[in-house]
């Protein structure tokens, strides 16, 4: 099935963060390096195999980068690129209504 264009600029920014992890990701990259291990860490409850599929995406998407050292034990780094950078920074003012929202349902009993 072939990919239809998108009907506008939140269309594009979505398809790329599509899902619950990948804004995840990107929160814990924040100015950052992180090895797979610390990753998971700081995504709770996500599946080393869901986490290494969403890695991939995004790096494929030119949001991550991923460093590979040549050392014995292998390393691996992700960080964010520009690009990266940039939807990190376009993400902020989600996370500061989402904090918003997060206080109201709290007092409202509703969080």
């Amino acid at each position: 099935m072939e990919k239809q264009p998108y009907v506008c600029g939140l269309d594009a920014a979505v398809d790329v963060i599509d899902g619950k992890w990948k804004v995840l990701i990107i929160w814990a990259l924040n100015h950052q390096r992180c090895r797979f291990g610390e990753l998971k860490r700081l995504v709770p409850g996500v599946s080393e195999k869901v986490l290494t599929q969403q890695l991939r995406e995004l790096e494929a998407d030119g949001i991550v980068h991923r460093e590979s050292y040549d050392v014995v034990p292998p390393k691996v780094e992700y960080s964010l690129t520009e690009l990266g950078e940039e939807l990190n920074t376009a993400l902020r003012p989600l996370g500061a209504w989402g904090k918003g929202r997060m206080a109201t349902l709290a007092e409202t009993g509703r969080g």
